[in-house]
C-alpha cells in the first residue's frame, strides 16, 4: 500500500494518525517480508495480530496462517477491514482494547491450542503488551512484534546494561533482533528506526538459567511474586551499589548484604545491572529461600 492510497483511505475514513494511539502505518512491502519470515508462519498457525491499521500485514498473515485474531481498537479502521476481508475465511476482526482482553478470551477465540503474536505495535502499549503475553497464561508460541529500536536493544541487554525490562522478558523466553526497520518504512514517518523483535518464550516454568542454579525443593516451592520482589528491590536506586538496595529493602546493615553477595561469587561493589538470571537466582538462595 503506498503514502498515497493510505492518506486517501485516512481523508475518505475521518483518521488523522494519532500519536497517542501510535498509529504509525507500516508502507514497506519488504518490512512486511522480514516480519513474516521472523515469525515463520506455518499453515497450522494461529496467530493474534495487535493494532492491524489498514491491513497490510493482516493480508500476509492470512495466506500464511489456518487462522488470524486482529484486535483493533478504532472503530473506523474495524469498519474498513470488515469490507476488506469479507471473502476472508481464517480471520476474526474484534473491536477490542487489546489490554482489556484476558489472554484466555483470545486463545478461545482462536479455537483453543498454541498460538502465535505477530504486529506492528503501537509504540505507546509496546511494554504493556509484552508484559501482558509473558505474564499471564496462555503465554504465545512467540512474539514476532516490530518496536522502537531503542526497546528491542534494551530487551536484549546482556549483563552490565541489565534493566528490569530486560531481566523480566529474559526471566520468561529468548529474545532476539531479527532485522531492523527503517523509520521511512511508516506513514507518518516516525522519529526513530524500529526493529523486529522475535522472543521465543520458554516452555518451562522457570529459565533453565534458574533452574541450575536452585535444589529440586527450591525449584517446587519457587515463589514467582518474591522473585519479583527481590529484583524490584535491586533495582530501586539503579545508580546505587546493589548492597545499598538489598540492605534497604530487606533491613540489613550494609556488611550483612555484602556478604551475602560474596558469597554467590559477585563484588561488593556491583549494580543490579551487572547481574544474570544466574546471579539473581543466587540472590533468591540468600534472600529469600
Amino acid at each position: 500500500m503506498t503514502i498515497i492510497e493510505i492518506k486517501n483511505l485516512c481523508q475518505q475514513l475521518g483518521i488523522r494518525p494519532s500519536k497517542a494511539m501510535g498509529q504509525n502505518f507500516l508502507i514497506d512491502e519488504q518490512a512486511l517480508a522480514k516480519i513474516v519470515s521472523a515469525g515463520e508462519l506455518k499453515k497450522t498457525d494461529l496467530v493474534i495480530e495487535i493494532g492491524p491499521g489498514f491491513g497490510v500485514l493482516t493480508e500476509k498473515l492470512i495466506s500464511n496462517c489456518r487462522k488470524v485474531l486482529c484486535v483493533e481498537l478504532d472503530k473506523r479502521l474495524v469498519f474498513y477491514l470488515h469490507k476488506k476481508f469479507k471473502q476472508a475465511g481464517n480471520l476474526e476482526i474484534l473491536q477490542a482494547d487489546i489490554l482489556k482482553i484476558k489472554n484466555q478470551e483470545l486463545a478461545v477465540r482462536l479455537g483453543g491450542g498454541e498460538y502465535k503474536l505477530v504486529a506492528n505495535l503501537p509504540y505507546a502499549i509496546t511494554k504493556p503488551i509484552i508484559r501482558k503475553f509473558l505474564s499471564y497464561e496462555p503465554r504465545p508460541k512467540s512474539l514476532t512484534i516490530l518496536v522502537q529500536k531503542e526497546v528491542a536493544e534494551k530487551i536484549i541487554a546482556k549483563p552490565g546494561e541489565m534493566s528490569l525490562l530486560s531481566l523480566s522478558v529474559q526471566f520468561y523466553g529468548q529474545p532476539e533482533i531479527a532485522n531492523l526497520i527503517l523509520k521511512q518504512s511508516f506513514f507518518p514517518i516516525p522519529k526513530v528506526d524500529s526493529a523486529i523483535l522475535k522472543i521465543t518464550v520458554n516452555r518451562d516454568t522457570l529459565p533453565a538459567e534458574i533452574s541450575q542454579v536452585l535444589s529440586e525443593k527450591e525449584r517446587q516451592d519457587f515463589q514467582e511474586k518474591r522473585f519479583w520482589q527481590l529484583v524490584k528491590i535491586g533495582f530501586s536506586s539503579p545508580r546505587k551499589q546493589l548492597h545499598n538496595n538489598l540492605a534497604s529493602g530487606y533491613k540489613l546493615d550494609n556488611l550483612e548484604a555484602k556478604d551475602r553477595l560474596v558469597k554467590i561469587g559477585l563484588r561488593a561493589d556491583c549494580r543490579a545491572q551487572n547481574l544474570s538470571l544466574k546471579d539473581w537466582a543466587g540472590l533468591y538462595q540468600q534472600f529469600v529461600v
